[in-house]
C-alpha cells in the first residue's frame, strides 16, 4: 500500500496537517546531535518523520500531506517511510494512511520558499485550516496537534514557538494570508517578525504552549524524558518510532 497524490481534501475532511522535511543544515537551524555520525542522524529523523505522520493520522478526518525535495536521498528517505507505514499500520490506523495520506516533492529551495508553497498548495486545493509541522519534533502528540486546530478555527493564524524565537508549527485559517518567503529564516528573531507581520495586517492570531525541535544534543535529552514521561504516564506509541532508534543507538555506543 503506497500513498497517491491527492490533490483535493479527502470528503469531510476541511484541514490538513503538513509535515515538511527538513534538511540536516536548513536556514538558520541544524541537526547537531555530537558523537552520532551521519547514519544515526539519517535514522533518527527517518524516526521523527514517520512519529510525526503516525501521530497526525490519529486525528481521524483530518488529512496528512508529507512535503520533501525532489532530491535523491530525500525520494529515498520517504520511500522507506512510506514503505514502512503501509507495511506496520493496521485497522484504522492503516484506513487513515490510505484515504488521508498523501506525498508531494518539492524542487530544492530556501525554506521559506518550501513552506509557502506548501501553505498556497493546501489552501489552493480547498482546505481551510492548514496545521504545519516541522520534521524535528516527534513528541508532538496527537492531542497536542487536535488542540492546535481548534485554536486556528478561532483566528486567522497560529504560531508554536521555540524557546530559541524560532517555530515548531505553523497554523493558517481561510488562506495564504503572509508571504512567508519574504522572511529571513535565518534571523534569531524571526518569531517575532511573522507575528509582527500578522499584528500588522489586523490578523487574528494566536500563541501556543512553547514547545522544541530536536536540533541539539541537549534537546535530544529533553526529548528522552518527554519519551520517559509519556511511558510513565501509559502512552506507549508517541515517539515511539524514536524511542526504538534511540535504544538501538545507545545499545551501540
Amino acid at each position: 500500500m503506497s500513498p497517491r497524490k491527492k490533490n483535493t481534501p479527502t470528503p469531510g475532511s476541511d484541514a490538513v496537517v503538513v509535515v515538511c522535511v527538513q534538511e540536516p543544515f536548513e536556514e538558520g537551524s541544524a541537526m547537531d546531535f555530537g558523537p552520532l555520525g551521519d547514519e544515526e542522524i539519517r535514522f533518527l529523523h527517518q524516526a521523527f518523520i514517520t512519529d510525526t505522520i503516525k501521530h497526525a493520522l490519529e486525528l481521524g478526518d483530518v488529512d496528512v500531506r508529507l512535503y520533501y525535495q525532489n532530491q535523491s536521498d530525500r525520494v529515498r528517505l520517504v520511500k522507506i517511510i512510506t514503505d514502512y507505514l503501509g507495511k506496520k499500520l493496521t485497522g484504522k490506523d492503516a484506513e487513515r494512511y490510505e484515504n488521508h495520506f498523501a506525498t508531494f516533492s518539492q524542487k530544492k529551495d530556501r525554506w521559506g520558499n518550501r513552506v509557502e508553497q506548501a501553505f498556497k498548495e493546501c489552501f489552493d486545493s480547498g482546505y481551510t485550516y492548514v496545521l504545519l509541522v516541522g520534521s524535528r519534533t516527534p513528541t508532538i502528540t496527537p492531542s497536542m496537534m487536535r488542540s492546535a486546530l481548534k485554536m486556528l478555527k478561532q483566528s486567522d493564524a497560529i504560531f508554536g514557538p521555540t524557546p530559541e524565537g524560532r517555530y515548531y508549527t505553523i497554523g493558517m485559517a481561510g488562506s495564504y494570508q503572509i508571504e512567508l518567503s519574504t522572511f529571513d529564516w535565518k534571523s534569531p528573531s524571526i518569531y517575532a517578525d511573522v507575528a509582527t507581520a500578522f499584528t500588522e495586517r489586523d490578523l487574528r492570531w494566536s500563541e501556543l504552549p512553547i514547545w522544541y525541535a530536536v536540533d541539539s544534543s541537549e534537546e535530544l535529552e529533553i526529548m528522552a524524558r518527554d519519551i520517559n514521561q509519556y511511558r510513565f504516564e501509559g502512552d506507549e506509541q508517541t515517539a515511539r518510532e524514536t524511542e526504538l532508534v534511540m535504544e538501538r543507538i545507545l545499545a551501540k555506543l
